[in-house]
Order: C-alpha cells, then structure tokens, then sequence
C-alpha cells in the first residue's frame, strides 16, 4: 500500500499557516478544526510542521504563555516528509524512528496532503480485516471432508 492509497480515501482537505502569523491564531484554528497539525507554507513553499507537541513544548518553555509569538519561533523546521509513492511500511519506520504523528506529502515541492499516524494505523488495521475476509471466504468455500472421502472410492 502506498501513501497515495491514503490520501485517496482520506481527501484533500489542508489546514496551512503562514509562518509569521501568531502562534495563538494558530492554536485556535487547531482547535476549532479539531486537528493536530498545522503544515507551514512560505511563499508556496513547505518551511515547517506546527503540532500540539511543538506549542506543548513552546507553552512548557515559556511558563504556560504563548504571548505574541509567531509560529515561526515554536514550529518544526525540518519536518518529515514523503512522496505519494511511499510505500506504507516506510512511512510507518519513518514516523516510528522519529516519534512523528504527522507527514506531509509532496510531489516535489507541491504539498499533496498530510498523513497522521493515526491514518496509517487505520490503513493497516482496514488491510487486515480486508485480508482476514478473504481468508474466510477461502476456507469457507474449501473442500470437506466428506467430498475428499467420496472421491477416494
């Protein structure tokens, strides 16, 4: 399975933030979407990543106060990234080994969507019981005993 697999059943919806804009504005669009993650674009181009665990960690920094800081300050510069061909075993290694729950995805410099950890959960636990179903169907349909039997005489 690759990434674009995900994208397709996810959608395309995208939530993106300007880089100077203030880290409250952003908080509160997360909050209202009831989204994690914010991809931040400059100029049409990915320059960072803005989870809750970067304003977590902005807000721990600063004694609970976000003040008039930018996203700039508190988000990830360097964020992880994919392609649409990424197969789903090295998204899952690649977010694993970084403690990431978000990846944008892009076709060369154009951002394609965004994966969470949770969506690649979900596609490996929708693969299995897509998988499990056809194991079923397989014995159901395989044939008995009795049949085996017959056929020997």
């Amino acid at each position: 399975m690759k990434v674009s697999d995900i994208l397709r059943v996810k959608g395309n919806t995208l939530y993106t933030v300007n880089p100077d804009e203030p880290l409250a504005r952003a908080v509160q669009t997360m909050a209202e979407r009831d989204i994690g993650s914010l991809v931040v674009m400059e100029h049409g181009d990915l320059v960072g990543m803005l989870t809750f665990r970067e304003v977590i960690q902005h807000l721990a920094k600063n004694g609970g106060s976000i003040g008039t800081t930018l996203v700039r300050t508190a988000m990830d510069d360097a964020p992880l990234t994919c392609t649409l061909e990424t197969d789903m075993d090295e998204v899952r290694r690649m977010m694993l080994g970084r403690h990431a729950r978000y990846m944008p995805v892009m076709d060369r410099r154009m951002l394609m969507g965004v994966v969470s950890f949770y969506d690649v959960a979900k596609a490996v636990v929708d693969g299995q019981n897509f998988e499990n179903k056809l194991l079923k169907a397989y014995i159901r349909d395989w044939p008995g005993s009795d049949e085996g039997a017959q056929a020997a005489d």
